[in-house]
Formats: C-alpha cells, sequence, structure tokens
C-alpha cells in the first residue's frame, strides 16, 4: 500500500488562529506519539493570510488514516475547537517519491 498524505485548509477567524494553532499542535503531537501510522504531521502558518492555517499529514497507508481519524485525540480537538468557528477542507494525495 502507499502512503497516503492529505493537504487540508483550516479556515478560522484572525483572532482565534492563535488559538486555533495551539489546539492543532497538541493534535499533532498527540497523533506523532499515540498513532504508529501517523509518520508526519506538521502545521503551516500563511505569512499573508491570517484566516488560514495549512496543515501537512503523511500516513503509512490509507488504513492509518482511518485510524486516525477514529482515534481519541482527534475526538479531543472537535471537543476544544467547538467554539472557534473552525471550517476545515482537505485533499487527499499520493506523495510522489
Amino acid at each position: 500500500m502507499s502512503k497516503l498524505a492529505p493537504i487540508a485548509t483550516v479556515e478560522v477567524a484572525p483572532e482565534k488562529r492563535d488559538h486555533a494553532l495551539s489546539l492543532l499542535s497538541a493534535h499533532g503531537a498527540r497523533s506523532l506519539r499515540d498513532e504508529p501510522g501517523t509518520l508526519n504531521f506538521e502545521i503551516l502558518v500563511p505569512r499573508e493570510d491570517a484566516a488560514k492555517l495549512l496543515i501537512y499529514e503523511v500516513y503509512q497507508d490509507d488504513a492509518a488514516f482511518e485510524a486516525h481519524r477514529n482515534a481519541r485525540s482527534i475526538a479531543q480537538f472537535r471537543e476544544e475547537s467547538a467554539g472557534l468557528g473552525i471550517k476545515i477542507s482537505a485533499m487527499r494525495c499520493t506523495p510522489a517519491a
């Protein structure tokens, strides 16, 4: 099976971006620590758009991503970020190399 690399755009009000970044950083750290199939979890902060964050993740395969989607960490992130008005859209990619 090939690796899966979702790229997500997180839209959030500019005044709430730092809080969202903190919650996403904690979620990423938990995912890397607790989910063996999570290989990479990076958050990118656009310099020209204060209302967005980008997430680049790499999973061992599709099954590892499904395990991530059903893990406690993402449920915790959703609970903690519920009042921030976050909108997330993602694209599933396959690394070329």
